[in-house]
Formats: structure tokens, sequence, C-alpha cells
């Protein structure tokens, strides 16, 4: 998000050189600067102790390609707890393990993703509304599923290369 305007005030917005930041969007009557703004979001390779990978299908995003458990952090909300709500909302399951990757910036839809490879016991879904289907993939077979050079194709590679 992009501000023109002051959320606080309502005064437009001018262009303030701020040390090393270069110009950047300045609110004249609060004195202060307003960095644009992101939504952060986790996306989430959720692996069994078979080495299989949950991937989801959710017709909203794509009819064709599987994608990884993905959401948005809430108020208040650790990226650690967003994921493990995550997991336990769209597929049903406990995370016993959660170890962090890396992070994708996803400029189309100025966004955050904090990467991470959760661990569960492989048990039945339980899918929620947003979720059209889910299956259970080997993770050497997963990046075949998912659209080439996307964010979760790439945390998917890279959990590939840590097993």
């Amino acid at each position: 998000m992009r501000f023109i305007h002051c959320p606080h005030c309502g005064m437009k917005l001018i262009q303030r050189e701020i040390g090393d930041e270069g110009k950047v969007p300045y609110c004249l009557q609060c004195e202060m600067p307003l960095w644009d703004m992101f939504t952060t979001s986790v996306i989430c390779a959720v692996v069994n102790e078979y080495h299989e990978i949950a991937l989801l299908r959710q017709d909203y995003v794509s009819k064709e390609n599987y994608v990884c458990v993905a959401g948005i952090m809430k108020i208040g909300e650790s990226a650690e707890e967003t994921a493990q709500r995550e997991i336990k909302e769209e597929i049903g399951l406990n995370v016993e393990k959660l170890e962090y990757i890396k992070s994708y910036p996803y400029a189309k839809k100025e966004m955050l993703m904090l990467g991470y490879k959760a661990t569960v016991r492989k048990k039945e879904f339980v899918l929620s509304d947003e979720v059209d289907d889910v299956e259970w993939v080997p993770l050497h077979k997963a990046l075949e599923k998912l659209r080439e050079g996307s964010i979760a194709w790439q945390l998917v590679q890279t959990v590939n290369e840590m097993i």
C-alpha cells in the first residue's frame, strides 16, 4: 500500500528526504513519515514422516496448479503461530516441528511471504471450505504439480534439497 494522504489526519503527503532512505511520503501536520506497507503472510511446505508433502488445490487460486498451505498473519500473531493456525484451519493437522526456510517478496500482491517447513504426522485431512482438494505427494515429485518458479515451487525445491 502506498500512501497519498495521511491515514491519521487526511492531509496530502509531501515527499521528504529521510536519512539514507531518500524521499518518502511525509505528513507535515503529524510530522511523520508514512512508509509503504505490505501484507505479511506465511507459506508452508507441510511434510509428513514418509517424506510426502500436502499439496492443495484452491479453485480461487488456480484450477490446474496445486499450492502449499499459506495465509495472512493477524495482528498480534507471530509468524509461527500463523503457520500452525493456517495448517490446522486449512487441512486439519497439528504441527510437530516448524523450521523457518526463507522470506519471499511477492511484489504482484505487495506481500512478503515467510516460508516454513512444517513437520506433521500423516493423518486424514479435514478441509476448510477454501480448500477444494488436497493430497499427499512424494516430496521428490511435488515440483511437477506446482507452477514452475512460483513461491511454492521455490519453497518445495529448497525443502527437497534439505532432505
